[in-house]
């Protein structure tokens, strides 16, 4: 009986500590038909928000196109004969890790440009999670501190419980 206690005050634990995992989201650029002339990816980005940590995900035939990063002039002219970075790295199946909060600019330096193969992101900071909604009273006792009196003598008893297990395991 003490064991199942314990193991049902650590789950109730858990719960409680438990924070939401925020996970870095992969796009694939121009989801299914990737990284190719004669796509509008200016399109292809609307709509979509690019935050710290997400990261460009792109497919294409490695001895026709690559991925290069451009300031802005040099994208709207697409000129890639001045590149800042390549992502390019050879496998035709290429990550751009967006871990700065700036424009990015990329282009394909291989002619591709032309052909409508740039696109541009803004990455942001992720926002702050949304604000708890307040808490309601109900009579004399709200329901955070109705809450707290149920949880504080359990969470008490539980470590108490926990203590006299190990204590008997001596």
């Amino acid at each position: 009986m003490a064991r199942f206690t314990v193991l049902i005050a650590a789950v109730i634990l858990a719960f409680v500590v438990a924070v939401p995992e925020v996970t870095a989201k992969k796009y694939t650029v121009g989801e299914n038909k990737f990284w190719n002339p004669n796509i509008n990816y200016t399109i292809w980005a609307q709509g979509k928000h690019f935050y710290l940590g997400d990261w460009l995900y792109f497919v294409f035939d490695r001895n026709q196109h690559n991925i290069l990063e451009v300031n802005k002039t040099d994208y709207e002219n697409c000129n890639a004969d001045h590149p800042l970075v390549n992502w390019t790295r050879g496998a035709g199946r290429d990550i751009v890790t967006l871990n700065v909060t700036k424009h990015y600019y990329l282009l394909d330096g291989k002619g591709g440009c032309y052909g409508g193969m740039k696109l541009a992101v803004k990455v942001e900071k992720l926002p702050p999670p949304p604000k708890a909604a307040p808490v309601k009273s109900t009579g004399l006792v709200s329901m955070a501190t109705g809450v707290a009196q149920f949880v504080i003598p359990f969470a008490l008893f539980s470590v108490s419980t926990m203590r006299d297990a190990i204590l008997r395991m001596w």
